[in-house]
């Protein structure tokens, strides 16, 4: 028997309160008469914005707070963006469910400007290594400007630091109804997304059968063999926001197909490889073409950025 009443943790962002809305109202219509609460709990990440995420340090900077509520019983799940959950979960807490996935892409918002199309030396805002990495490797002219904030705050550093670019996640800017700003969707062979981009994530009390049985109905089994994959990459490689690593993973008739990328900042070197395999063994492959990467340079290039790091210390 599902719970009459269930308590959602969730950041407090626009885009977070989407996705902790559409995840109660998709419990609502499947259990009438529930009663399903939003608690917004403010991250880390959110109170430090004017600094960039690589500096700030550590993992799980927009989800610690919210587990520490939900291992004091204030909240029974949490909704998070995929791309923000880190590989490792507090002891009981962990990841139940694995929406289907928005499209996973990255997209360009310009003065209608495609990609290709960009000046010589323009600015780019974005937030992500991984983006600025692979963007680089492809136009080493481009200046990268560090942008942090919500979706909205972002598009408008457009305008208000005189960007040429910027590059967002398309599926928060899908889930926030901004499409008619995009002028041009990347393809993820020149701009692979970030572990999980597109997927939201149920986590929960492990050991609470009432709550993982409310909400399985969410799991969406090919994204879930898919994000797995690429989260058994990055746990491998033992990635953090500091660090840009990408994967992608595709599953087409019961067979996975990941790509996967690690690349020095600057993009001056990178590796690039892929795997398949049967969807069954997603953490297995995961975990081959990391050691993949890893042994044809990308240890190296990772030692280096974390060399950079300890020479560099965090945000207090």
């Amino acid at each position: 028997m599902p719970p009459k009443q269930l308590r959602i943790g969730t950041r407090a962002s626009q885009l977070a309160l989407w996705q902790a809305n559409w995840v109660k109202s998709e419990l609502e219509k499947q259990y009438p008469g529930m009663e399903v609460t939003l608690t917004k709990i403010k991250t880390i990440g959110d109170k430090i914005l004017d600094v960039p995420l690589a500096q700030v340090g550590g993992k799980g900077l927009f989800v610690k707070e919210i587990e520490e509520a939900m291992l004091r019983g204030e909240i029974d799940i949490a909704v998070h963006s995929m791309k923000d959950v880190p590989t490792e979960f507090p002891e009981g807490l962990g990841l139940y469910c694995i929406t289907e996935r928005e499209d996973p892409r990255d997209a360009v918002i310009s003065r209608n400007v495609k990609f290709s199309e960009l000046p010589q030396g323009a600015r780019i805002g974005t937030s992500a290594l991984r983006r600025q990495a692979q963007l680089l490797k492809v136009r080493p002219d481009l200046q990268m400007v560090i942008i942090r904030g919500n979706v909205e705050t972002r598009i408008r550093k457009l305008e208000d630091e005189k960007l040429d670019a910027v590059i967002l996640a398309a599926a928060g800017l899908k889930r926030l109804g901004f499409t008619e700003k995009v002028a041009e969707y990347l393809d993820t062979d020149l701009s692979i997304p970030a572990i999980g981009q597109g997927a939201l994530g149920i986590e929960c009390r492990l050991a609470d059968p009432v709550i993982t049985e409310t909400i399985a109905f969410f799991n969406h089994a090919d994204t879930s063999h898919a994000v797995r994959a690429e989260r058994a990459l990055l746990k491998r490689c033992e990635g953090g926001c500091q660090v840009p690593i990408a994967a992608h993973g595709t599953v087409s008739g019961g067979e996975l197909r990941l790509v996967g990328f690690i690349a020095a900042v600057d993009g001056s070197r990178s590796v690039h490889g892929e795997i398949s395999g049967p969807v069954t063994e997603c953490e297995q492959l995961g975990i081959r073409l990391a050691d993949q990467l890893l042994a044809e340079g990308g240890k190296a290039i990772l030692e280096e950025v974390y060399q950079r790091e300890i020479a560099s210390p965090s945000h207090p």
